[in-house]
């Protein structure tokens, strides 16, 4: 059998992960869980505990033009030789039966930050929660962002089905700390929690926090610990990932008695950014990259148009065959009720749904394009802003064309 295939189970990563002998490894590990939210969290996490003097290693996904994204060490991808050492390693541990892609590129994370000496390790789960990879680590928090409808032909049907998944991911005796979640999700985490042995608290227990001034107080206490902490990413979504990460580091640093300064959360919440969530590149037209490919994350998306004032002149939009095209579809209509939309084909992907078929779903007037670059000229002739969005592959596609977006921070102010 090859070194990588699609199989949902934890045998084979944790073979690895004992070959190496990391399965407890001398870093602290935060494993960063849910639909929608876990790359900002995890990234706003990964700046907090850097800004608090640790060497951080940060595991997200996707990337969108090399593996190395997925990788970073006090927020810079490793080193060429670095990773192959990883790699190879991670290849010389896998067992006979080979690893799946995201199981390969875990192990080789898990080796990296072991490598690299970092204190603390922020993990962002792939796919759900029972049978992520990172789940095979002693954990020392587990982070719940907000659970939403996808993946449903995986997870299963229903919120219930999809929460229990994750859900999965709690331990017996490690914390775990919830955004605001939908009742249906929430009564599952709290019955799991129940049955595991896990302590559960909602971000609101921790830390009170007041996005209009970004002021921050432990839960009952009378006096503000930081004011000013403000996310740099945009959005009410934002402001509430942002105020899990707070709990999330509050839980961590106070269990292992790092003093917690008011400069550090306002730095790092000032700086942590991730490519394509609402990124604004100025220029004529401005762009807007967002990736939102979800129910829930479309209604964000809609939510921070209007919160900043934004009206696209035109979207680009495109979403893959698994998603569920019929509720999503209405949504991407209303972002801009007016402006046309465009679609390209994604030729390189063979997940992705059909131009022509997505078009026709949203109605007039969208337009199927023939690939990413006719549709930037199309939508760009419009005169104002042109919002992309819809599909990671998509935004993978934009930064392909202009690959320096998606390093230069300063585009996102």
């Amino acid at each position: 059998m090859g070194l990588f295939h699609m199989d949902l189970g934890l045998e084979r990563v944790h073979s690895a992960t004992a070959a190496l002998n990391l399965l407890s490894p001398s870093y602290g590990v935060i494993h960063v869980v849910g639909t929608n939210g876990k790359g900002s969290t995890s990234r706003t996490i990964a700046e907090l505990a850097r800004a608090h003097g640790l060497r951080v290693g940060l595991y997200a996904s996707p990337h969108f033009i090399t593996p190395r994204e997925r990788i970073l060490v006090d927020g810079r991808m490793l080193p060429p030789d670095a990773w192959v050492r990883s790699a190879n390693a991670a290849m010389d541990a896998a067992p006979p039966e080979g690893l799946t892609y995201f199981e390969f590129l875990t192990v080789l994370a898990i080796h990296a930050f072991d490598a690299a000496g970092v204190d603390l390790a922020v993990m962002e789960a792939g796919l759900g929660g029972t049978y992520d990879a990172a789940g095979v680590l002693r954990t020392d928090l587990t982070v719940y962002t907000a659970i939403g409808m996808d993946h449903e032909a995986i997870l299963g049907p229903t919120l219930a089905d999809i929460a229990a998944d994750k859900a999965g991911a709690m331990r017996g005796g490690t914390p775990v700390v919830t955004t605001p979640q939908d009742d249906a999700a929430m009564r599952v985490l709290t019955a799991h929690a129940a049955d595991v042995g896990a302590p559960l608290f909602r971000a609101a227990d921790v830390l009170d926090y007041a996005p209009e001034t970004g002021t921050i107080r432990r839960a009952k206490a009378h006096a503000p610990s930081a004011e000013g902490v403000l996310p740099r990413m945009k959005g009410p979504h934002q402001q509430r990932n942002l105020h899990l990460a707070l709990a999330a580091w509050h839980l961590y640093a106070e269990a292992r008695d790092i003093a917690i300064t008011a400069d550090a959360c306002r730095a790092a919440a000032a700086t942590a950014m991730v490519p394509g969530r609402f990124q604004h590149i100025p220029g004529e037209p401005d762009i807007y990259l967002d990736g939102a490919h979800n129910p829930q994350a479309l209604t964000a998306l809609a939510q921070t148009l209007r919160a900043e004032g934004i009206q696209p002149a035109a979207v680009i939009f495109t979403c893959l065959a698994d998603k569920d095209l019929g509720t999503i579809a209405p949504q991407v209509r209303a972002l801009a009720p007016d402006a046309p939309v465009y679609v390209p084909e994604m030729p390189d992907n063979s997940r992705a749904r059909n131009a022509a078929e997505t078009a026709r779903a949203i109605g007039a007037p969208a337009h199927a394009a023939p690939d990413m670059a006719s549709a930037l000229s199309r939508a760009k002739s419009h005169g104002g802003p042109v919002l992309l969005c819809g599909s990671l592959y998509l935004l993978a596609a934009f930064f392909t064309l202009h690959p320096e977006h998606l390093s230069d921070n300063d585009h996102t102010h």
